[in-house]
């Protein structure tokens, strides 16, 4: 597998115009050095939509997927910094998804990232995994590195500005992470392969851009 982790936090959300200095002052100043040195976690990237809502994009991979309800993650959610929760605050269309990394295929990262949102239905998982794996075929294409499903948890995929006991409709959905060098050729993947995917609703479908990404081994110290 591509990625050594087996847990992803992805978390999505727009934020006004007027914020955007901030909150992109607190991601690339605080928060993403903050998540990855807790235990267990290996890597942050940042996004930002190439055409694709919402705008900003961050994946969190960690080592196990138990990382993402282990005390020391849970103790970082309930300690948010004064900076966190003014920019949390201000979050709109947030989405979160708490997920296994079921299946990964190729080589690398890529700066462009199509992001596939699918919510699976009538009970054929199995038969819906197998169909997202057998995609992995495209990675013979050029301008293609890397492939990855990601499924919700729905018990622990909610934003954090959702009302308490409030379960998000998208709790269950599951993530089809295509990387490339080519944002042509990641487009052409998305739209070639998952749409009317059998077994599940296309929820949408994004181009999205490396701003920058973050490993545990490049924390001072680490």
């Amino acid at each position: 597998m591509p990625l050594a982790a087996r847990g992803m936090l992805l978390t999505a959300m727009d934020i006004d115009a007027e914020d955007e200095p901030d909150f992109n002052r607190w991601y690339d100043r605080e928060h993403l050095a903050e998540r990855v040195a807790i235990d267990g976690f290996l890597e942050a990237r940042r996004y930002v939509a190439e055409d694709a809502s919402p705008k900003y994009l961050a994946l969190y991979a960690t080592r196990t997927f138990d990382v993402l309800s282990s005390p020391a993650y849970r103790k970082a959610l309930a300690q948010q910094t004064e900076w966190s929760n003014r920019n949390i605050a201000k979050f709109k269309n947030m989405i979160r998804g708490v997920a296994r990394i079921t299946a990964s295929h190729g080589e690398g990262r890529g700066a462009q990232l199509g992001l596939v949102r699918l919510r699976p239905r009538g009970g054929n998982q199995q038969q819906l995994r197998a169909m997202i794996v057998a995609q992995r075929e495209l990675l013979a294409k050029d301008g293609l590195t890397s492939m990855h499903l990601l499924e919700n948890d729905p018990a622990l995929s909610r934003p954090l500005t959702a009302p308490p006991g409030v379960t998000s409709p998208g709790a269950s959905d599951w993530f089809v992470v295509i990387e490339g060098s080519n944002r042509t050729a990641v487009r052409a993947a998305m739209t070639e392969r998952f749409e009317g995917a059998v077994g599940a609703e296309l929820i949408s479908t994004g181009l999205y851009t490396l701003l920058w990404d973050l490993a545990r081994s490049d924390l001072t110290g680490a």
